[in-house]
């Protein structure tokens, strides 16, 4: 059984993990994290309560972050003091605290991926193809919309989703960020010729697609060595 702890646990990310792995038996939750001065902290939450210590790292195998990229970073030190692996789902990281992650994952192993959805893993890996196929006659632009309290834009993902067609193609692939209401989640990549057009959507329904796509992670990653792996090697390797 794996020892998961899961961070930021009294948000709306945080809770579906945690309601989910509950429910998982290759998982016990040990660590349910928080930050510190939220009325939460000490509360019960199923057999454990909720902590703002982040030395509680010591107790798990696997901590699962779906934060912001300043509350990323600091857990970061626990996790290679105590040499726990990482499923690393925040968005919004500067240069700064990218290499602090790729330093981190020489000691732990670390899923880092902007989305942690199937489908949005398997557009990352077809794009690049259709791309090739179309050829430098069709512009390519692609729009994210997510809920009005998302911090970072344009998203992880569309940036990454830009980065695997650039794997193709060395087009500058603009970027256009909405945000609104309570949107989970929404990315088109649009592909213009002079005649046709063909868009490729992804919509995340419930954040519930992106904590089974974390838990898979978490279970793949518990006995890996160190390195710093993406939802690419978890689905298809």
């Amino acid at each position: 059984m794996i020892k998961l702890g899961i961070t930021g646990v009294c948000g709306k990310m945080g809770k579906r993990l945690f309601d989910m792995a509950s429910h998982d038996k290759a998982f016990e939750v040990t660590l349910a994290l928080e930050r510190r001065g939220i009325p939460e902290i000490g509360r019960e939450l199923g057999k454990i309560k909720v902590s703002s210590s982040p030395d509680g790292v010591f107790l798990i195998d696997v901590l699962v972050d779906f934060t912001v990229a300043e509350a990323s970073e600091a857990l970061l030190d626990y996790v290679a003091k105590y040499r726990k692996a990482l499923v690393l789902g925040t968005t919004g990281f500067n240069d700064a605290q990218i290499r602090k992650v790729e330093e981190i994952s020489r000691v732990v192993p670390v899923v880092f991926s902007p989305n942690m959805s199937i489908g949005v893993n398997v557009l990352f890996k077809i794009l690049p193809e259709l791309s090739r196929k179309l050829g430098n006659d069709y512009s390519i632009e692609i729009v994210e919309a997510h809920h009005k309290a998302k911090k970072d834009a344009p998203s992880g993902t569309a940036k990454k989703l830009a980065q695997s067609i650039q794997e193709a193609t060395p087009k500058d692939i603009p970027m256009h960020s909405v945000r609104l209401g309570d949107i989970v989640g929404d990315h088109t990549v649009i592909f213009c010729g002079n005649s046709e057009r063909i868009e490729v959507k992804h919509q995340a329904h419930t954040r519930d697609l992106f904590a089974v796509g974390a838990l898979k992670a978490a279970k793949w990653i518990a006995d890996k060595p160190a390195g710093l792996y993406t939802m690419q090697d978890v689905l298809f390797k």
